[in-house]
């Protein structure tokens, strides 16, 4: 069995900057990847980013290249996500989840990943 945590979400004012957290714990720890999605009110769920467990290959979506970086701890099974510069739109409750396969394919395709941990809210706003 998996657990994920998510962590680390908050207030912020317009171009500051949070990282979120997301631990795994349990006994099935032998997932291929884990990445961050975000839902809005009233949108669909969007694809952030992901990063491969075995060699630590990144995937980004447009709207956050450039601002956020995945990053991880293999030691304590933590992938981060930094996310500076931020604005308003990033909004969202942010949540991460876990693949059998590695980033390369439909990273961001929510239905790829098999177990999801609960969501942490980012708010951006002044």
């Amino acid at each position: 069995q998996l657990q994920l945590v998510a962590s680390g979400g908050g207030l912020v004012q317009p171009g500051g900057s949070l990282r979120l957290s997301c631990a795994a714990s349990g006994s099935a720890l032998d997932y291929s990847a884990i990445g961050w999605f975000r839902q809005a009110p009233g949108k669909e769920r969007e694809g952030v980013s992901c990063i491969s467990s075995n060699d630590g290959s990144t995937v980004y979506a447009e709207s956050v290249k450039g601002r956020f970086t995945i990053s991880r701890d293999n030691a304590t099974n933590t992938v981060y996500l930094q996310m500076n510069s931020l604005k308003p739109e990033d909004t969202a409750v942010y949540s991460c989840a876990a693949r059998s396969e590695d980033c390369t394919y439909y990273s961001d395709k929510y239905y790829s990943y098999y177990y999801w941990g609960q969501g942490t809210q980012v708010t951006v706003s002044s």
